[in-house]
């Protein structure tokens, strides 16, 4: 008898209670985004300041942005 056969008898898969991952929704998407050289600049910088890893930086400031719903503001000169 296969193993996988064993298995079958053992485990019922059907009545299993799976649990959502309570993590889903932090989640991270990779994309592509254009950004100018010295914001990079900049938060690599920070990066070197405090050892966090620039990518990480930008995604804490851009967290907080959302979390704190903070409206952009643009003043053309």
């Amino acid at each position: 008898m296969k193993k996988t056969d064993e298995m079958k008898k053992e485990y019922n898969i059907a009545e299993l209670n799976p649990k959502k991952n309570p993590y889903a929704k932090k989640l991270k998407k990779q994309i592509s985004i254009n950004i100018n050289n010295y914001v990079i600049d900049y938060f690599k910088e920070q990066s070197a300041e405090t050892g966090i890893p620039y990518q990480t930086l930008i995604n804490l400031y851009l967290t907080d942005c959302a979390d704190n719903k903070r409206k952009l503001s643009f003043t053309w000169k």
